[in-house]
């Protein structure tokens, strides 16, 4: 006679990538272990994405706790990206379904119930709702933030059937930053024919975290990865990500060049009339960016200063993600 199973399969796995953030990982496993949701129903599978003890520590705190109802697990990605460190995760559990969430988010009370039943019709995946809480006009980094609210898919939450995670073979790995790799998995699932939902009442609050000045010249990085994403899904991407090139960026960039060029050549009116175009183009691209947003002026010297580099860092990053993947994208 076969001994009754101690711990019998979850019906869903949260699945988190963390990178030393320990107290927002322990934020959010406060939450993600508040849930209405009977603890033997689900588990909770952390994948550390570097060498970090304090990680490690919170994990088996939260583990200890609960005492396996629901199982809070510690798993090792080697410092690879959080597409790898999400592979790692889902790929560990035998769940059915498996629900997507960043340490940096704060799930309501009902989110793995209310995803369960959205997921019960028999959908590919479902995309939860973020609500980004922002008090006053938003910095930019504040809005930047907030468009996670109408973002059509992210891994801050989502919820996708183990089978069809095997069909596309998950997250691609190629994708090394915290961006397009959930807008990839997307497009492979909706490639399959299948069918993606809303699950509007499975909602996990996203609180804009501080950040540095000028965080936004380090992000343009993230547009090598668009042509990876343009590469492998260019209706899609044409469809929902972008249609056409970023027109002031080359005003800019462009002007610039000319400005350069006429200055050499011994032309100063011209040199000095590109100049003046390509400084009403950053001044555009400011304003632009400084709209309904905080107009403290700390933040606005850092979005006049920022505006200024945006466009030739974006161009440049656009460039070298043409050739690492071998592809042109708008």
């Amino acid at each position: 006679m076969t001994a009754p199973d101690r711990h019998p399969r979850p019906e869903i796995a949260v699945v988190m990538a963390t990178y030393r953030r320990p107290e927002l990982l322990r934020r959010c496993l406060q939450a993600v272990l508040r849930q209405s949701l009977a603890g033997d129903r689900y588990e909770v599978l952390v994948v550390n994405d570097g060498p970090d003890e304090d990680t490690r520590r919170v994990v088996a705190e939260f583990d200890a706790v609960t005492g396996g109802a629901p199982a809070v697990r510690y798993l090792r990605n080697q410092g690879k990206g959080p597409a790898t460190a999400r592979n790692v995760g889902w790929r560990a559990s035998a769940a059915p379904l498996i629900a997507f969430t960043d340490d940096d988010t704060v799930p309501d009370r009902d989110w793995l119930a209310q995803g369960l039943a959205a997921m019960a019709g028999g959908a590919a995946a479902a995309s939860g709702r973020v609500r980004v809480p922002v008090e006053g006009p938003p910095t930019d980094h504040a809005r930047m933030t907030q468009g996670l609210e109408t973002a059509e898919f992210v891994t801050a939450n989502a919820f996708v059937r183990q089978d069809i995670l095997q069909r596309v073979g998950g997250f691609d790995e190629r994708f090394q930053r915290a961006w397009r790799e959930d807008s990839d998995l997307h497009f492979a699932i909706l490639s399959l024919g299948a069918e993606v939902i809303r699950a509007e009442r499975a909602v996990v609050l996203h609180p804009v975290r501080p950040a540095p000045w000028g965080i936004s010249l380090g992000q343009q990085k993230n547009v090598v990865f668009d042509g990876l994403l343009y590469k492998k899904h260019r209706d899609l991407f044409r469809q929902k990500v972008r249609t056409q090139p970023p027109w002031l960026y080359l005003a800019i960039v462009g002007l610039t060049g000319a400005a350069l060029v006429a200055l050499a050549a011994g032309a100063p009116r011209a040199a000095g009339g590109c100049a003046a175009g390509a400084l009403l183009g950053i001044g555009r691209f400011a304003w632009l960016r400084l709209r309904d947003a905080s107009h403290d002026p700390a933040h606005v010297w850092e979005m006049l200063c920022t505006s200024a580099a945006i466009p030739f860092l974006a161009l440049w990053w656009r460039l070298v993600g043409a050739w690492r993947f071998k592809v042109i994208y708008p």
